[in-house]
């Protein structure tokens, strides 16, 4: 049985307590070392550490998880929800809404979730001392922290990341998002078009703040690992795309298979690599079979973001069709290691990747505009290198995580002094009982 973490007051423990404790919460995060499922969390966690705070994390148990961990410093707790382990798949893979719509009998298991979050949220409020819980996606993390915060006397900030706005859509939905929206004492969105969401479902929010995610701008990806990608995937000449992303439909992997179709008459050598897993893995291996493509795509599954990285750079050509997007950090992700990009006109994207500059944008669920998009790029490399340059300068300019990281520090200070009873701890504070 897993005994919790023993009590400390280490000198480093001391150092991350310059400014507070933070408790994120959230539906994904990685489930061991490499994976890639909520990596932008972690991300965030481990430079806010380097800020000063304290950081845990409440993440769901799955398959293969550990209840509690150690991850470079954070300290990672998994709540379990049903039993047995095989069973708590309602998180990730597709993501929470993908994996309902794959399998419907998958709504049986919200109730445990909801119920083992919200117990496991509220007794760590109880027993520890936290200055801020900052809860990633509304629903239902966000509606959670919003209940056991005001409950318990912590601080609150609500991070939405696009989809539990832009997808999530109903009457019964909106007024839950609207309730957790004005309980929080500050909301983070990661673009204009999330922001523009929140503010149609919850107007006049005096603390909002327009934080993407960050990427580690100076990663470099292994250039013999990207030159053996390229020697097992490009066929000839070329062009080889590239996907990365969950394989759910709104990620647009269908209309990367039916431009993949049209451009073969014209560029025999093309080819393409879709990286990630999803709920719909085998419907888009079938219709690149029925289109007679599949010997030129391969579904690479899940890697490690380092690795992700490593099959950006082996493309030509990054591609990523969505048909939903709240920003798109792979786009940027693929510009920092010098692939040219192409998007969909939809939510952020059009703020990381503008069009005919850092990369092309076409409309969603129009093969023929991808098809003719990379076309483009294939015919002019002077103007693919160009958008690339444009691109990387952006990037290293306003998305890095060392600016995320400071933005979201500033923010929690920001919070905490606000309200002179919940100032930040000193450095001789008790550490929070484990």
């Amino acid at each position: 049985m897993n005994q919790p973490l023993e009590s400390t007051s280490s000198a480093d423990d001391r150092v991350r307590d310059q400014h507070g404790r933070v408790l994120v919460v959230t539906s994904s995060f990685p489930r061991w070392v490499g994976d890639a499922s909520g990596s932008f969390v972690l991300n965030l966690a481990q430079d806010l550490l380097a800020c000063g705070w304290r950081v845990d994390v409440l993440a769901p148990h799955a398959p293969g998880t550990k209840v509690r961990e150690d991850m470079d410093g954070v300290r990672v707790e998994r709540f379990r929800y049903l039993w047995p382990a095989r069973l708590e798949t309602l998180c990730y893979g597709g993501g929470i809404l993908g994996n309902l719509r794959h399998d419907r009998l998958n709504i049986l298991k919200v109730p445990p979730l909801v119920l083992g979050e919200g117990g496991a949220l509220l007794r760590r409020l109880v027993r520890r001392r936290y200055d801020v819980v900052n809860s990633h996606w509304l629903v239902p993390q966000g509606l959670l922290a919003a209940l056991t915060t005001r409950l318990c006397g912590v601080r609150h900030v609500s991070t939405v990341h696009g989809s539990d706005v832009l997808a999530l859509t109903g009457r019964t939905v909106s007024a839950l998002n609207r309730f957790t929206l004005r309980q929080a004492d500050a909301v983070t969105v990661n673009s204009a078009a999330t922001r523009a969401a929140v503010d149609a479902i919850a107007p006049g929010l005096h603390r909002l703040r327009t934080i993407p995610m960050g990427i580690a701008i100076d990663a470099a990806p292994d250039a013999d690992a990207v030159a053996r990608i390229r020697a097992r995937h490009r066929r000839g000449a070329g062009p080889l795309l590239v996907f990365v992303g969950r394989l759910v439909r709104e990620k647009g992997v269908g209309d990367l298979i039916d431009a993949l179709a049209r451009l073969v008459p014209t560029n025999p050598d093309i080819a393409a690599i879709v990286v990630g897993e999803g709920p719909d893995r085998a419907e888009f291996r079938q219709r690149a079979a029925q289109a007679g493509v599949a010997d030129r795509i391969a579904f690479i599954g899940q890697v490690p973001p380092d690795q992700a990285l490593q099959y950006m750079a082996a493309g030509d050509i990054f591609v990523g069709p969505s048909w939903i997007e709240a920003f798109g950090l792979v786009f940027a992700e693929a510009l920092s290691v010098g692939t040219p990009v192409i998007g969909t006109a939809i939510g952020g994207i059009a703020e990381c990747v503008i069009h005919e500059k850092s990369g092309l944008l076409v409309a969603p669920r129009a093969p023929e505009a991808l098809a003719a998009a990379v076309e483009r790029f294939v015919a002019d490399p002077e103007f693919a290198s160009r958008t690339v340059q444009a691109g990387r300068a952006m990037v290293q300019g306003k998305l890095s995580r060392k600016a995320t990281a400071r933005a979201f520090s500033d923010l929690f200070g920001s919070v905490l002094n606000t309200r002179p009873d919940r100032a930040p701890r000193s450095l001789n504070a008790a550490p929070p009982q484990r």
